[in-house]
């Protein structure tokens, strides 16, 4: 379901999906057994997917029907409360922070993006714009509106954590900066665990200025892993080199610690799974968590009619990878918070728990 999507007979059911946006988007939580993950519903692959998901019963539960036939039985999270509040000046607390999988609040602090404002080096999976423009968040959420948000969805609906990401603004620091005055603010109202997600800055002091105000885990993505496909699909992010990825990963180690540094892996976009394995054995050396995702094209990028990547492919990385990370050290319940540790987006968690034959 989470390469090939769903259908959804009532499409309202649970709380309102996902569409366009920073960071994973055109998805609907979905509870599985005890599991929250992410589906993709408003894809090109979810609008032809097998899998069909019925109309919850009176319990709340929905049949999955894949080709006619019963397969799964799930539930959906329910609308947060949180949702229902506005600022003083009027702005719906969701068009600052939404809720991502059951737990967790996230936000884009800078919906803006020095990538995104040239068609040559726009990354072609990204939507960070199209929620700009359809009204549905604003461009920068301050210190303050972010705090207030924060500490009504924990009081209101038991968030456990939160992931800052920002699009990259001009300047060296590639977005530390709003990253840390962002997450001081809300520690300042609440206590939640945050992580940060930002290119690498140029200066390595960033990572310390980062921790010492508030940010306990970091996400530095690189999203493909071969040059050619990095040159292709982000022209402009793969000017920055793997080589400053990975030494400004392990200077960012040093700060968080092992298993609280990580990237995120778009599988699908023309990596092998060789390659993507070989890059994740590296970084699981120097202590950073390779969170593996299948890759997701989202309807008005470049990318809207890429194709997902199948099941198996996905089962070739997320089967060895489970156990080298395990091997490693690391685990996503250790992690302190961000998506590592949610791992709606992917099944990697569940390798880590379980030797599939």
């Amino acid at each position: 379901m989470q390469t090939r999507g769903v259908r959804l007979i009532n499409p309202r059911a649970g709380h309102e999906s996902r569409r366009g946006g920073a960071g994973p988007s055109d998805h609907k939580a979905v509870i599985v057994g005890d599991k929250t993950v992410m589906i993709p519903v408003h894809t090109a692959p979810a609008f032809e997917s097998p899998f069909v998901v019925g109309e919850p019963d009176a319990a709340g539960v929905s049949r999955v029907l894949r080709d006619g036939a019963e397969v799964a039985e799930v539930r959906f999270p329910g609308r947060p409360r949180f949702y229902d509040l506005k600022t003083a000046d009027g702005i719906p607390y969701s068009h600052i922070a939404t809720l991502h999988s059951r737990n967790v609040l996230a936000t884009t602090v800078l919906q803006t993006c020095i990538r995104y404002e040239s068609r040559k080096k726009t990354c072609q999976f990204c939507a960070i714009g199209q929620s700009l423009s359809a009204g549905r968040t604003i461009a920068h959420k301050t210190p303050e509106q972010l705090a207030e948000v924060a500490k009504a969805a924990v009081e209101l609906d038991g968030i456990e954590h939160m992931v800052l990401t920002t699009g990259t603004p001009p300047g060296s620091d590639r977005g530390a900066a709003v990253l840390a005055e962002s997450a001081r603010a809300i520690k300042a109202a609440v206590n939640l665990p945050i992580q940060g997600q930002c290119e690498p800055p140029d200066d390595d002091a960033w990572h310390q200025r980062m921790a010492d105000a508030g940010i306990d885990t970091l996400g530095m993505h690189i999203e493909a892993v071969t040059p050619e496909v990095r040159a292709r699909i982000m022209p402009g992010k793969a000017s920055v080199p793997l080589s400053k990825y990975f030494s400004s990963f392990e200077a960012a180690v040093k700060v968080f610690g092992r298993g609280q540094v990580s990237t995120y892996i778009l599988a699908g976009l023309g990596d092998s799974a060789e390659a993507i394995l070989e890059i994740s054995q590296k970084l699981c050396a120097i202590g950073v968590y390779p969170f593996v995702v299948p890759f997701v094209p989202i309807s008005g990028t470049p990318l809207e009619s890429h194709p997902a990547p199948s099941a198996a492919f996905m089962a070739s990385i997320l089967r060895p990878l489970g156990e080298m990370i395990v091997a490693a050290g690391m685990r996503s319940e250790e992690i302190k918070a961000g998506c590592g540790r949610c791992g709606a987006c992917s099944a990697l968690s569940t390798y880590e728990k379980f030797k599939v034959a």
